[in-house]
């Protein structure tokens, strides 16, 4: 039995990015076997089809394995011709170039719609720069999967990652460090809402009901919107979501878009980050007569900026500490209202072990 991801991640990408993880090959060999796999049908074709595509297969694993699990297609592929490099070569983590060339670049998980991320976080990149004395550019992610790639390829060396996708990012790259994340993060929170025509009333106690109703998660790498509602499903039921769930449950790809889709009746369940709902209400994008927070999960530290060891090397030794005490000491009130935070505290590595226990937990078979 397996999961659909609604719009999900175009699997010949999938396997070929992750696929550097642990075979150290160039990316234009990559590219050829991704081609090649596509042509012979051994991996499905990028998400402009618009065709739901099963990410998660029968077997029991956790979520920590299942991308790894991902790779078996490529194996094929890549015994089926000769790895041969192109031209280029591996990019080594100081990416942004040293000197005066050197850029500070940063990306952050796509947790909303994609396509205005570059003017949602110019504002941080401005203020990096004047505070550092750098050039600061932003790097636009597709997908989750996309920001750890970049940050493990060396392509970002910052990135406002969630604390999943933190976790993996930190786990890529030896050295990496969890620096800030906002006040609200160390105590985040997923809401469960529900169309009100599926008649359900705000409880103190785990929504039982929703078992028999339709219901999706935001993106398979979300935090808030996949991992911690399945890991408080799998405490709160017994069950992993597949066995607690009568129908399958789907993937919006995004917050917003898991408040929309309950909206308007598409699902009728679905969980969240709740800033998001919260600003989405406030903002008047959802009619709270027409959706409900139905449960609130017990508290959990997510979002986080995590630096690469490299920037060290690119700016010199000191750098890395030097932008943690930029974010912290942050009250520009255009970054904070870009990463809809009200204040920025310290972090640690230690911080996200909590989390890091539950990926290694959470079931989708």
């Amino acid at each position: 039995m397996s999961l659909l991801l609604k719009g999900g991640l175009p699997m010949t990408s999938f396997v070929c990015e992750r696929m550097r993880r642990w075979v150290k090959i160039s990316p234009c060999t990559l590219a050829h076997i991704g081609e090649l796999s596509s042509r012979r049908g051994l991996v499905r074709r990028p998400r402009d089809t618009q065709k739901p595509m099963k990410l998660f297969k029968s077997g029991d694993r956790s979520i920590s394995k299942t991308l790894k699990g991902c790779l078996s297609s490529a194996a094929i592929a890549a015994t089926a011709i000769t790895l041969s490099s192109c031209g280029d070569k591996d990019k080594d983590a100081d990416a942004g170039g040293s000197g005066a060339d050197a850029v500070l670049r940063f990306s952050a998980i796509p947790d909303k719609n994609t396509t205005g991320q570059a003017e949602r976080f110019k504002p941080v990149a401005d203020y990096l720069a004047k505070e550092l004395g750098v050039k600061v550019e932003f790097v636009p992610a597709s997908d989750y999967e996309a920001s750890v790639v970049k940050f493990e390829n060396g392509d970002i060396q910052l990135a406002w990652f969630g604390g999943v996708s933190g976790v993996q990012a930190r786990d890529a790259v030896e050295g990496a460090e969890a620096l800030a994340a906002g006040v609200e993060d160390l105590a985040f929170k997923s809401y469960f809402i529900a169309n009100t025509a599926a008649g359900l009333e705000k409880s103190d106690d785990f929504p039982a009901a929703i078992a028999d109703m339709t219901f999706t998660y935001g993106s398979s790498g979300s935090t808030s919107g996949c991992i911690m509602p399945s890991h408080f499903i799998m405490e709160n039921t017994g069950k992993s979501p597949l066995e607690f769930f009568s129908k399958k449950p789907g993937f919006s790809g995004a917050h917003d878009a898991t408040a929309l889709a309950v909206q308007d009746g598409t699902f009728q369940v679905g969980a969240l980050s709740y800033t998001t709902f919260d600003k989405m209400v406030e903002d008047g994008q959802i009619d709270p007569e027409k959706v409900k927070v139905i449960w609130e999960t017990p508290a959990f530290a997510d979002y986080n900026f995590t630096a690469h060891p490299a920037l060290n090397k690119t700016f010199g030794e000191g750098f890395v500490a030097k932008l943690k005490k930029a974010l912290l000491d942050c009250d520009d009130a255009a970054v904070l209202k870009a990463l809809d935070r009200t204040e920025m505290v310290e972090v640690t590595n230690e911080t996200f072990q909590p989390i890091a226990d539950v990926m290694k937990k959470v079931k989708f078979d």
